[in-house]
């Protein structure tokens, strides 16, 4: 007897795939346009902040672009260990976006003109880590680097998600 494959599509997922795809490359390419996702980072961003005030100045204000990128990760990563790869893969796209997010903040390091909670009075998040570790002359590689990142990772997460929906079925050939 000899297997061969069949391959099926869920039309469902597939959908699912195009639409958050889109939504997510949408708020990739508009960074200055409100999209609801970069409401859930900021509130997952600025908790990263309450996080890490115990762990000193620079860790304090590392901590809201890491929380950010970190919290949707660990789910990602939680979904991709239970083999629940297109669930996994759509929060990956999620954690690309996010990390794209955080890239137009570093962006912003040096003319600071991104609104922050606080107002003028609050100190720029990459402005201080890039001036700390003596980086700031590098902001535009540094921010064009995790956009790459940022956008390798979305990627990887649409592909992983399109792979997913394809089931595989072996059938039995008399």
């Amino acid at each position: 007897m000899a297997t061969s494959e069949k391959v099926r599509f869920n039309y469902g997922k597939i959908l699912v795939v195009f639409l958050l795809a889109w939504y997510f490359f949408r708020s990739i390419r508009t960074p200055n346009d409100y999209h609801f996702i970069n409401g859930v980072n900021l509130v997952i961003h600025e908790a990263g902040h309450s996080l890490m005030m115990f762990f000193g100045e620079f860790l304090n204000i590392l901590g809201g672009s890491l929380n950010q990128v970190l919290i949707p990760l660990i789910f990602a990563v939680y979904f991709f260990r239970r083999r629940e790869n297109f669930s996994g893969a759509i929060i990956l796209m999620w954690v690309g976006q996010s990390i794209v997010d955080v890239s137009h903040y570093a962006a912003d390091a040096i003319v600071m003109q991104l609104p922050l909670l606080g107002g003028d009075s609050v100190v720029h998040d990459w402005n201080y880590l890039l001036s700390v570790t003596h980086l700031l002359n590098y902001t535009s590689t540094i921010s064009t680097i995790i956009y790459g990142i940022g956008l390798l990772t979305f990627l990887a997460g649409v592909i992983i998600a399109f792979v997913a929906v394809l089931d595989f079925h072996h059938q039995q050939e008399k």
